[in-house]
């Protein structure tokens, strides 16, 4: 090849490189530096995100609900010929060893719940107020200093409200030592059982349950305290008060911002009685300390609620049936009482499911479909009054007619527990007819005091037989409580009193 066709092709070359090298002056040149910076920092972000989304997913947490299956269905009651208390004849075994006295540490802490999230342990009272406080705060002349339902429970509103309501000394009494009894079986631990014999500070009270519940008979246990007034700050149980909520609290299981209380004895019953429990002790204190664990107990409320038909029954979003779903709802009043946040959809879904199981437009209720059970009919109808029914439903009122005439029950303290509370909070002449036979009954039946079951209860309905003495003082109790457990629903402004919808 000579020189100049070297020459030519050199030429050539570098006029097709040109346009190229023409390009790339452009754009190092030409554009502004503060783009090709941008457009740089941009994909450097993009892949950041890119692997942080990858990162959380791989990282997800899951909640796990332990397996209820084998919980027991629990029926509709069935009556069974009464015999009086003192009249039994009671067998009794030998029972285990006996622990030394139920509480021994002077101080007791609450859980700090360091597995909730710190966002969360952040929350105040203020922070639920404003979506969730009641319209009216249940206000009435009783209501005392802080407006809350629970503030018939001091001492100079209970006097009054004991006498306005029908109660008398008799029936006062009949508490005191209902209480007495009830502390003198707290386990070592802080815990109760239905087995009433593991904690017995004195051997002697039969009729001990079967049902493997502590978490379910703790709570049903400590309700009756709180009702009387007596909490971990103030009262003269103060001390078992506080060691069964420390236990309480103890055996919740923690996921996220849920406190889930279900156990294979109890189910979604011993959350429902856990919820009330913790909602009600903070509620009366204002404990900050019982805050979160109060809250975590109502957000699993929320989470195990059947999100078609709006029930609870024994394990978590399986259809409800009435008897779980009443003490689903008391929590959830509870806990509205007590201004923390209950969800709008979970008391709307309550709703729907108690749409679905009434009958004769809400007069009557069943268990899991239309019914007219005495039972469930009284649970229905105290939750259509905690959900904001007036006092002038035609349904409603016919349902009070139902119970009015059916009667306390000579062995079916369930179904005395929610009537009383129903046939209390209506009032007038059926009220007084109902509470002179329930309350005489109640402090009849009650064991005297120089029997070994000094205090307690026992009638022989079929699901007695499974909850033994301690079931039933803790509901004879807090039947005997009514008259300043909770302040009137229909008096006053406290008539406007319902969940925020």
């Amino acid at each position: 090849m000579t020189a100049d066709q070297s020459q030519d092709v050199e030429e050539t070359q570098y006029e097709e490189e040109r346009p190229r090298m023409v390009s790339r002056w452009v754009l190092l040149t030409a554009v502004p530096a503060w783009l090709v910076s941008l457009v740089v920092h941009l994909a450097v972000v993009l892949l950041m995100f890119l692997f942080i989304v990858d990162d959380s997913m791989r990282n997800q947490r899951t909640v796990t609900i332990n397996d209820a299956s084998d919980a027991e269905e629990i029926e509709e009651f069935v009556m069974e010929e009464f015999e009086p208390i003192d009249m039994q004849t009671l067998e009794f075994d030998t029972p285990p060893d006996q622990p030394e006295d139920a509480i021994v540490t002077d101080e007791i802490v609450f859980s700090d719940f360091n597995e909730m999230e710190a966002a969360t342990m952040q929350q105040d009272l203020a922070d639920f107020a404003d979506e969730t406080a009641p319209a009216s705060d249940l206000m009435s002349e009783l209501a005392g200093v802080d407006g809350n339902a629970t503030a018939g429970r001091g001492q100079a509103s209970r006097t009054q409200m004991l006498r306005e309501g029908g109660g008398t000394g008799a029936s006062e009494e009949a508490v005191v030592y209902g209480l007495k009894w009830l502390a003198e079986h707290q386990m070592p631990n802080g815990m109760w059982s239905f087995d009433h014999r593991k904690g017995a500070r004195k051997p002697g009270s039969k009729n001990w349950g079967s049902i493997d519940g502590p978490k379910g008979a703790t709570a049903m246990a400590l309700l009756p305290f709180l009702g009387a007034g007596h909490t971990h700050k103030e009262g003269k149980y103060k001390k078992e008060v506080e060691a069964g909520l420390k236990a309480l609290i103890s055996q919740m299981k923690v996921r996220g911002d849920m406190g889930d209380l279900t156990e294979s004895g109890g189910s979604m019953y011993s959350h429902g009685l856990g919820t009330i429990t913790l909602c009600e002790a903070y509620a009366m204190t204002q404990d900050k300390q019982l805050l979160l664990p109060a809250q975590a107990a109502l957000n699993f409320v929320t989470y195990a609620q059947d999100p078609v038909g709006g029930g609870w029954r024994y394990q978590p979003r399986q259809p409800g049936d009435t008897s779980v779903v009443g003490w689903q709802v008391i929590g959830l009043k509870s806990g509205q009482m007590g201004y923390l946040n209950v969800n709008k959809n979970t008391v709307a879904g309550a709703i729907k499911f108690l749409d679905g199981v009434q009958a004769e437009g809400g007069a009557f209720y069943g268990y899991s479909s239309p019914g007219k059970g005495k039972s469930t009919t009284a649970i229905g109808l105290l939750s259509r009054m905690y959900l904001g029914w007036k006092k002038e439903n035609p349904a409603l009122e016919k349902g009070v007619e139902f119970l009015s005439k059916s009667g306390p029950d000579k062995t079916n303290m369930y179904y005395n527990y929610y009537a009383t509370q129903v046939m209390r909070q209506y009032g007038g002449p059926k009220w007084e007819a109902w509470n002179e036979a329930m309350r005489d009954q109640l402090v009849a039946t009650q064991v005297k005091q120089e029997q070994p079951e000094a205090g307690s209860w026992y009638f022989n309905g079929s699901h007695a037989s499974k909850g033994g003495r301690l079931y039933d003082t803790s509901l004879s109790v807090l039947t005997l409580e009514v008259y300043y457990r909770h302040l009137p629903i229909y008096k006053q402004a406290a008539s406007e009193e319902e969940f925020p919808l």
